[in-house]
């Protein structure tokens, strides 16, 4: 059974970035994820740009050169495995962590889909893009549902509804518009949301102006049909044609894993998980935080630009008491 210093739960780029440091610290370390390499960025959107530019996304020193002022999906993909090649990253692909048990030295002993590990210390860089948020309505299950967007062209000519005002609702909504589809958007609040890109948002809020995207706002979707929707809006009731649902409501953090390692999580309705800042280290001994499932529900707080320092912080703590 191999036995390492760091154990990383996560392939991403904070994980990458856990690793890059573990290595610099002389540190024996793994990372394991369970999808393909920076498994969130791969199911983003295809024609994705990123908020951030290209040197705040910059991990380990190694320059990421972009064709855009704002870097795109592909390219990000191209970064990530190219600074995994170079710096030779010790990590296991499409294998899962199961479960973890505290042995009698305090060390771990690791479960996955693959094989058993012992680590001293454990690292959990799972990000929060892996489990949406449900609507929790009728017809959820169906299979014109869909809680991840990827490719506009699959949805030209359809019926659709877009879920939300975000910035993976709005782009979803132009995209597939522009393919041909008939849009229509449900958004709970009374406007476009105001984290949306700023490129971005003046677009989606003239082709609602103009009427070639229709939006029920202060409205809800309260049922979904094989092919219509039901919406409840200020003036009621109402049911429309519909091929696909995208209902892109945002993603939270594996709770179920935090929960596993007993790390305690905040009373409020953002469940943050706590953390000493300084060390990223919980409530339990040897299992530390990275990136943004810090931030719990709070999504919209921890980004891969503020939360790359993680990794130092980590191995820094953990470098000194080695």
């Amino acid at each position: 059974m191999s036995r390492y210093d760091v154990f990383i739960i996560g392939g991403g780029p904070i994980g990458l970035a856990s690793g890059i440091a573990a290595q610099k610290a002389n540190l024996n370390y793994i990372i394991v994820e369970k999808g393909c390499l920076v498994n969130s960025l791969y199911n983003y959107p295809v024609n994705m740009t990123f908020f951030s530019t290209s040197e705040r996304l910059e991990i380990g020193g190694v320059p990421f050169m972009s064709l855009n002022p704002k870097p795109k999906r592909a390219e990000a993909l191209e970064y990530y495995r190219r600074v995994a090649k170079d710096y030779q990253l010790d990590i296991n692909l499409f294998e899962k962590v199961e479960r973890v048990e505290r042995l009698h030295d305090g060390s771990f002993h690791i479960f996955t889909t693959k094989a058993n590990y012992v680590s001293t210390n454990i690292i959990v860089a799972t990000g929060f893009y892996d489990l949406p948020q449900m609507l929790n309505i009728p017809g959820e299950d169906l299979p014109k549902t869909r809680h991840y967007y990827n490719d506009p062209h699959y949805y030209a000519f359809q019926k659709v509804l877009v879920v939300g005002a975000s910035n993976s609702s709005v782009d979803a909504a132009l995209e597939t518009w522009r393919k041909g589809a008939e849009v229509t958007m449900v958004v709970r609040k009374d406007a476009i949301g105001k984290s949306v890109k700023y490129w971005v948002k003046p677009d989606i809020e003239n082709r609602i102006k103009e009427g070639s995207i229709k939006a029920y706002f202060n409205s809800n979707i309260k049922a979904i049909h094989p092919s219509t929707v039901d919406i409840d809006t200020p003036d009621g009731l109402i049911t429309i044609e519909n091929d696909f649902v995208l209902a892109l409501t945002g993603y939270r953090p594996d709770f179920c894993l935090l929960k596993h390692l007993q790390i305690a999580l905040s009373d409020d309705e953002k469940q943050c998980p706590l953390f000493n800042s300084e060390t990223m280290e919980t409530n339990q001994p040897g299992i530390f935080l990275a990136g943004v499932v810090c931030g719990g529900y709070d999504t919209h707080k921890l980004f891969i630009e503020n939360s790359r320092e993680h990794a130092d912080r980590i191995i820094a703590a953990i470098a000194s008491r080695s």
